[in-house]
């Protein structure tokens, strides 16, 4: 990711094959990432192995997560291999952790990453990670990230036969976030590790350019504070334990100046709670055969000033129980999901209560045949997500009756890894084709007088991921890695073949994307391109030049060198991003940035 220059969680996702970043534009700009047409609300994210939750929109805004605090990120379309997870990470179509503890080698008492940044458009971007050790079993680390910028970068419309250039406006942003970990061996068996994290913004939110209106007085500020911590037991070779518990805190004030307001302006506020207790035992019979299960409990709480809100509370339990069986050449898996959901709505005249059960299973398997580098994989998972807050509750728009999404996703795959060749360290080749089946898919549709939420689609996705990964060595000290994806992608609405959108692919899914990443590393200096690739797609189910989105490709291009000195190691980075200055919308209406330009200076201890 650094040597890509990659700033965040969500410019490092674009890159995974099956991914779709929503991205609204500017640098502060909302980033939710969907995993093969399933929506972003399908799509969990942890951060050092636990679940992250909003129980009010559904969906993690991943542009607030610096890079510079990351030690890594993974993308798991399923479920990940580990069998001491959560019940709450089994319960979505796919995972997106990001890791950030790392233990210090046994030679190094400290390190420090300081990273100071600025680019174009008033970037301003300095960070800071450290960590510590404290004795021989415990180390403490410290991150923090501020980013700011005024935004107002050019973008061109078409008028006719014209092309018009302005600056988008109302796109300052200040981002600051923080956070504090702890890790901890207590014995030779057992591990602590403890995370505080603080996130604080505040942004204009430049708004969609419509009929050539560029203005905008929307305001956001969101503020999200989020304590966690873990224990990790193995009494014996057999018997392991795994538990975790969270708190999380998240609010949000939006405001609007216009004069259509009583007093010309406009607001509202949010604040959720979550309160989250988890536990996995694991037991291994044999060698070969394995057996968990995960208890999962949370309570959601939503408050908001808004007049006669509906102040709901929603009590989650989840119950996993899973086993795998494994050998040299086969790999089986099952799992099944339960899960219990009440809810609870209080308003100054009655008090609601709700329930939801369900039970959902998923079944994998891989195959290594003939012991040769190819290995074949089967996956069946059906999963299901409860609607958000804000598409039950919000204004006039919400829906208490809407039922749960439901989803089946059956996938068939390939991975062939080459042995070394020559000067190739490393190969491997991957491909999967995958059907998902979703009923009872939420949408949005107009009534008579207002847009009200309902169970109303069924959609088919069939698509293909393939991806490529190698590394060639010319020299010790000189090495060529090459990465590439390929997405397609064929999403279409099936609810009822009179509609005029029966059989038309889904609004914003591409039929095709994918990505391409290139590092060059020398004893003299490292240079990294990456390039993200979509071909159109349509912001309606009808395919009409009024709501064509066009393709794009989007090029960056990263010069680095480094320079030691004892101990302490210098890196001067430059990089520009959308090199060929490319005007082009991911989300209709909200131009994305062209030519940009940053430089770096880190400093690694």
């Amino acid at each position: 990711m650094r040597q890509l220059a990659i700033q965040n969680a969500a410019e490092a996702i674009r890159h995974f094959a099956g991914t779709m970043v929503r991205d609204y534009g500017g640098i502060g700009g909302l980033k939710t990432v969907s995993v093969r047409g399933l929506g972003a609300t399908h799509t969990a994210v942890s951060y050092d192995d636990v679940v992250m939750g909003n129980c009010l929109a559904g969906q993690i805004d991943l542009g607030r997560y610096a890079s510079s605090s990351l030690n890594g990120i993974s993308l798991h379309v399923g479920q990940g291999n580990d069998l001491l997870s959560s019940a709450r990470a089994l319960a979505s179509g796919s995972l997106v952790n990001m890791s950030s503890q790392q233990w210090l080698p046994q030679d190094k008492a400290y390190s420090l990453y300081a990273t100071l940044q600025g680019g174009s458009f008033g970037y301003f971007s300095p960070s800071l990670s450290t960590t510590h050790k404290i004795g021989t079993h415990t180390q403490v680390g410290m991150s923090y990230n501020l980013t700011t910028a005024h935004g107002q970068y050019p973008f061109t419309l078409p008028n006719a036969n014209r092309v018009i250039k302005e600056n988008r406006t109302n796109t300052d942003v200040y981002q600051l976030s923080e956070e504090w970990n702890l890790q901890h061996r207590i014995d030779s068996t057992s591990t602590f590790d403890g995370k505080l994290y603080y996130y604080d913004s505040e942004r204009g939110l430049p708004g969609a350019v419509i009929l050539y209106n560029n203005h905008s007085t929307e305001r956001l500020t969101e503020k999200n504070l989020f304590a966690q911590a873990r224990y990790a037991k193995q009494w014996t070779p057999k018997w392991q334990l795994r538990s975790i518990a969270k708190y999380t805190y998240g609010y949000s004030h939006y405001s609007e100046t216009n004069v259509k307001y009583q007093g010309g302006k406009y607001a509202e506020k949010f604040g959720q709670h979550e309160y989250y207790l988890q536990a996995t035992l694991l037991y291994r019979p044999t060698w070969q055969w394995q057996l968990s299960a995960a208890q999962d409990g949370y309570i959601n709480t939503l408050n908001s000033d808004i007049p006669n809100f509906t102040s709901p509370t929603r009590y989650t339990s989840l119950t996993a129980l899973q086993t795998q069986y494994h050998n040299h050449w086969l790999n089986v898996r099952g799992i099944l999901l339960g899960t219990l959901i009440n809810e609870t709505t209080h308003t100054s005249k009655n008090i609601q209560t709700s329930t939801t059960q369900k039970l959902t299973p998923t079944i994998s398997a891989s195959i290594r045949p003939f012991y040769t580098p190819l290995y074949l994989r089967l996956m069946y998972k059906n999963t299901f997500r409860m609607p958000t807050f804000n598409e039950l509750y919000y204004k006039a728009t919400g829906n208490r009756e809407l039922r749960p999404e439901n989803a089946h996703e059956y996938t068939f795959g390939i991975t062939w890894q080459a042995p070394r060749i020559g000067c190739m360290e490393t190969l491997s080749i991957t491909a999967d084709g995958y059907f998902n089946n979703i009923t009872d898919k939420i949408v949005a549709f107009p009534t008579t007088y207002v847009w009200k939420m309902a169970n109303y689609g069924r959609v088919h996705i069939t698509g293909l991921d393939a991806t490529l990964n190698t590394q060639l060595r010319f020299a010790p000290q000189t090495a060529l890695s090459i990465s590439a994806s390929y997405t397609f992608q064929h999403a279409i609405d099936v609810t009822h073949p009179e509609t005029q959108g029966y059989g038309v692919q889904l609004p914003y899914t591409p039929l095709h994307s994918g990505s391409l990443r290139l590092l060059l590393s020398t004893p003299w200096i490292n240079l990294g391109y990456s390039m993200i690739a979509s071909s159109e797609r349509y912001s309606m189910s009808e395919q009409i030049a009024r709501y064509r989105i066009a393709p794009y490709t989007e090029h960056t291009l990263t010069l680095s060198r480094n320079f030691a000195l004892r101990n302490t190691t210098f890196i001067a980075q430059a990089e520009a991003i959308n090199l060929t200055n490319t005007h082009y919308e991911i989300i209709q209406y909200y131009p994305m940035p062209g030519r940009q330009f940053r430089l770096s200076l880190t400093l690694k201890l």
